[in-house]
């Protein structure tokens, strides 16, 4: 069912709902799904509405025109979206395959609703598992003396594929500030650490190096800032003692694959407002 998805947060006060409802009831909207929340902490509120585009009597520009006017009377920050407009999505991907291959699997089986546009990676060697999909595979290797040629190259590829979001499957280089500030809450990284904790490199020998008992992962948007993203999703996975390093891996790439899968899933429905450094994710 084709459906608008209405997205807004402004400050915190009486009578929005009200507001918003009686606009789309005028237009005979049908609200097939209804989520709010009021953040005590920072007075803003939070609501995202799916609307069945049938019910309404006008497309999407129109809709922008005639809600413009509440938009500005509360202070929103707005959006308004058509399911039927998949996001195209550029993968990025280094050597390992489980969040890759997890991502295509999913997109191949129609979980994900969206167009994959391409694969870039630094490494060749998961050329033939994408282009048995039928997707562009763009291999851009990165010298660490002078990143900049590949990374601009990286840029094109992205405009030349018209991406909307981009997804770093175990990307593993640093994306230059200037591609963050370009896609601002539309770049997606799984780190394999419950973040904040264990940052960087090698997370799983850290962890065990302090005998945790939870391992995780944490899907985010790339900021500037190394791993300080808004967070999308979490989960985590029991350990012990007797797991060794290399059985932390396996149990975390796991745990990696689903965090990224729902992280992704959850902004291509519109699910995400960001606010600060903080997301409402309404799952």
């Amino acid at each position: 069912m084709r459906t608008y998805r209405l997205l807004a947060a402004c400050p915190d006060r009486v009578g929005i709902v009200a507001k918003v409802s009686n606009f789309l009831a005028t237009y005979n909207g049908w609200i097939s799904e209804a989520s709010h929340h009021s953040d005590n902490q920072s007075g803003w509120f939070f609501m995202r509405y799916e609307i069945r585009a049938d019910s309404l009597p006008f497309d999407l520009e129109s809709f922008r025109q005639a809600f413009a006017p509440i938009g500005r009377e509360f202070g929103m920050q707005w959006q308004i979206g058509d399911s039927a407009q998949k996001k195209r999505v550029v993968l990025m991907a280094s050597r390992e395959s489980h969040c890759l291959a997890d991502l295509l699997h999913r997109w191949h089986s129609d979980e994900l609703d969206c167009e994959i546009s391409c694969v870039i990676a630094n490494h060749d060697v998961l050329r033939s598992m994408v282009e048995w999909h039928g997707i562009p595979f763009h291999h851009v290797p990165v010298d660490p003396a002078d990143k900049a040629p590949a990374f601009a190259e990286v840029s094109r590829l992205v405009a030349e594929h018209q991406a909307d979001v981009i997804v770093l499957a175990r990307y593993m280089q640093i994306l230059p500030p200037q591609l963050c500030r370009e896609f601002a809450h539309r770049v997606i990284n799984i780190h394999h650490s419950f973040l904040p904790s264990f940052i960087g490199a090698k997370p799983y020998h850290q962890a065990s190096l302090r005998g945790v008992k939870l391992i995780g992962a944490t899907s985010h948007y790339v900021t500037e800032e190394l791993d300080a993203g808004p967070i999308i999703e979490q989960d985590v996975v029991r350990v012990s003692h007797r797991d060794s390093i290399e059985e932390m891996v396996r149990l975390g790439r796991d745990v990696e694959k689903m965090v990224l899968a729902r992280g992704l899933r959850y902004h291509l429905e519109d699910r995400v407002l960001v606010h600060d450094n903080k997301t409402v994710v309404f799952d």
